[in-house]
Parts: C-alpha cells; sequence; structure tokens
C-alpha cells in the first residue's frame, strides 16, 4: 500500500512533482484500488497490462496478488524509480518498459506488444485520460488476446462506451464496445480521491470481452468496422439512405432487417449497425 506521504517520496526520487502534462494525479484511495483489483478478477499467475503506474500504487496490489505486471512509462523518472524500488522487490513478476504505450494513434508499443506475445491478458490501470480512448479502442479491435479491461478514466468517456442508442454520448466507440463484449460501472470518483485533484470527474470502467467472438470475426474485421461505424456518425444525424450511398459510392446496400434508409445511425442499436457496416463493407469490398 502506498500513502500519499510515501508518493511523494517516491517523486522526491524521481526529481519532479506531479506533471500535468503526462496527466500525472495519483489516486490516493487504496480502498479504490482494491475494488479496481477485485472488479477485474485477477491473480496469481495471471498476466496484466498496466500503462501509467506512476509510483507503482496500483502496481503493489497487482503484484502482491501474484500477478505478472508488464508496466508501461512515459516517464522516464518514475520507469527508473519503479526499477529501483517494486523492480527489485518482485524482479520475477514485473516487467517494466519505458515510453508511450502507443506507437501512433492505433497500435501498442511495439516492445509491449512484444512482451504480451499471443498470451491471454487483462489490462488494468488508472489510465493517462488524454491516452485512454486510443489505447482502449486498439485493445479492443487490434487484440483478441486482450480478455478484459478494467480502468479508472474520465467519467464523461465511460458514459460514452456505455451509452445507449438515441443518446448525445451514443456513437462509434459505443457500438463496438458492446458488439465486442460487456460495459459496467465499477465506481464513482470524486476528486478527492486523488493528489493532486482533478479538474474532471472520474470513474472506474470495466470491459469484458464476449469470448466467443475472439477468432470468430475476420483479423481485420473489427478495425475495419470502427472505420465505417466512425463514419456513419459524423453523419449522425442525416438519413441513412444518403449516407450510405456516399460511403459505396452509389453501390447497392442490402439493407439488414429492422434497418432502412430512413433511419438515422444513431437510433439503431449496436447490433444492427454492426449489421449495417457488414453489408456496407461487402460492397465496399467487392467494388475494389
Amino acid at each position: 500500500m502506498q500513502s500519499l506521504t510515501r508518493i511523494k517520496e517516491l517523486l522526491e526520487m524521481a526529481g519532479h512533482g506531479p506533471k500535468k502534462a503526462l496527466g500525472q494525479n495519483f489516486l490516493i484511495d487504496q480502498n479504490l484500488i482494491n475494488k479496481l483489483i477485485d472488479a477485474s478478477g485477477v491473480g496469481a499467475g495471471d498476466l496484466v497490462l498496466e500503462i501509467g503506474p506512476g509510483t507503482g500504487a496500483l502496481t503493489v496490489g497487482l503484484l502482491e496478488r501474484g500477478c505478472r505486471v508488464i508496466a508501461c512509462e512515459l516517464d522516464t523518472d518514475l520507469a527508473r524509480v519503479l526499477r529501483e524500488t517494486l523492480g527489485a522487490e518482485y524482479p520475477d513478476l514485473l516487467t517494466i518498459i519505458e515510453g508511450d504505450c502507443l506507437a501512433g494513434k492505433k497500435a501498442l508499443n511495439s516492445e509491449v506488444a512484444s512482451a504480451i506475445g499471443d498470451e491471454g491478458f487483462c489490462m488494468v490501470a488508472n489510465l493517462p485520460y488524454h491516452a485512454a480512448t486510443p489505447v482502449m479502442m486498439t485493445l479492443m479491435t487490434r487484440h483478441g488476446n486482450c480478455r478484459g479491461m478494467y480502468v479508472t478514466i474520465q467519467r464523461e468517456v465511460v458514459d460514452r462506451f456505455a451509452a445507449g442508442s438515441g443518446s448525445k454520448t451514443y456513437g462509434m466507440i459505443s457500438v463496438v464496445a458492446q458488439c465486442l463484449g460487456e460495459v459496467r460501472m465499477i465506481a464513482k470518483l470524486k476528486p478527492g480521491c486523488f493528489w493532486p485533484a482533478p479538474g474532471v470527474e472520474s470513474a472506474m470502467m470495466g470491459w469484458t470481452r464476449d469470448v466467443g467472438l475472439v477468432g470468430g470475426a475476420d483479423p481485420g474485421w473489427w478495425v475495419q468496422m470502427s472505420e465505417l461505424a466512425q463514419s456513419l456518425f459524423q453523419s449522425r444525424r442525416k438519413k441513412l439512405g444518403g449516407v450510405v450511398k456516399k460511403m459505396v459510392d452509389g453501390g447497392e446496400v442490402a439493407w439488414p432487417d429492422g434497418v432502412s434508409g430512413d433511419d438515422r445511425v444513431d437510433s439503431l442499436d449496436p447490433e444492427r449497425v454492426h449489421a449495417l457496416c457488414r453489408s456496407i463493407a461487402g460492397v465496399i469490398d467487392t467494388e475494389r
């Protein structure tokens, strides 16, 4: 367990205070840290990806439960401190990777991807808020061996992942997340749970992959589907007839059951958006 005093000591070892540019707001409520780990269900021997470990408050909890942790930290000084402290205490369980967790916006850091390999894993992390959505979408669509994600992120981002059709926050990430798995709220966090307190509301979210879909879909389908859904939602208030016609360059689309050209995409549930994207892809792929 890391107290606020210990976090400040570790930052002193790093030679700096919290860096606002890196979104360093440290979760100091140990009960909430345990709640996130409990919700993930990870235990001894499980492989866990942690992005943005900071001083290691969450990392300690994972290691104490016997998890094998791959921790990716962008802050060079904190990565050094982690190696000197937790890395020395848990040499067989902790792998520390220094650098950005993403290579571009849609691919994992190659060193992180290599460390994970083809093994099943979960992400458990207090994510840097600026990186949350791209990281989570990358793991959902490109890494079928990611069995679940249990994360602390901005409350509004959780709302977007969990949004239902017809709501203002419903969009591509809602559709992809709900087609591929189950989204649930774990806890809502007050700013005072962090040091320093962030200027936004936060929440803990759980996402568990529907294992029946892993390997059942074409390797590149979910990437293509997310791109098609994004195009549809860019014209969310327009009737689908004109939007789809433009996407397929005038080709003929077979409308799925329950979907017509008079509908708007934000009125369709995730399953029907998915079915429509399949139909659109069939036309586009044929024309190539």
